[in-house]
């Protein structure tokens, strides 16, 4: 989807990212509806047009403790979205999610670099200390790449969700920001310049 203005809240080098948009909708509708994408997220079930609306429309009504964006590459392709959700604020905890909805983008590091950008603003602007998410076993990109930005596994849940016809280990990953900022230091050094 290409956009003659965008609004850029996070930019990195290759993408930025921004508030998810009506616009994004047909986009969405595909992506979360592809089989492939399906088997790597926790849905399951057929989302409709109607649904995927009132989830953008929900977007703008969330307190402060989600927050969903478009991922966009700088010649303005959206290509998925990534979250920070569930923060909490007392505890300075958070979680994330995320999917490459366009899958030729898929294994070029788009997602390493989203992540790593929303990861900045999670410890560096929110003062968050520490980040989670997980991925069913068999995600091994979503693991590798939660990896390569400083995730630690520290955990799994047995058997926890049935997918392609068994039930699978769901991986249980953190980030502390004291653990990540080496690792941004010299993400930027290598990647941002």
């Amino acid at each position: 989807m290409k956009l003659n203005k965008e609004i850029r809240f996070l930019v990195g080098k290759r993408i930025f990212m921004r508030p998810i948009l009506p616009q994004d909708l047909p986009y969405f509708v595909i992506w979360i509806n592809d089989r492939e994408t399906k088997e790597l997220l926790g849905s399951y079930l057929p989302v409709t047009i109607k649904q995927e609306a009132q989830w953008i429309e929900s977007l703008s009504e969330k307190d402060h403790t989600d927050i969903q964006l478009a991922i966009m590459t700088t010649d303005g392709n959206l290509i998925g979205s990534m979250g920070i959700h569930r923060i909490d604020w007392k505890n300075r905890t958070a979680s994330t999610g995320a999917f490459i909805g366009d899958k030729n983008y898929w294994d070029k590091g788009y997602g390493t670099e989203a992540k790593m950008l929303l990861l900045d603003y999670a410890f560096n602007t929110l003062n968050l200390r520490k980040i989670y998410s997980s991925a069913l076993e068999y995600n091994k990109r979503s693991i590798a790449y939660q990896m390569k930005c400083g995730y630690k596994i520290e955990g799994r849940r047995i058997q926890q969700q049935y997918k392609k016809g068994r039930y699978w280990d769901e991986v249980l990953t953190a980030v502390f920001k004291k653990d990540w900022l080496p690792i941004w230091k010299e993400y930027r050094r290598k990647y941002l310049r």
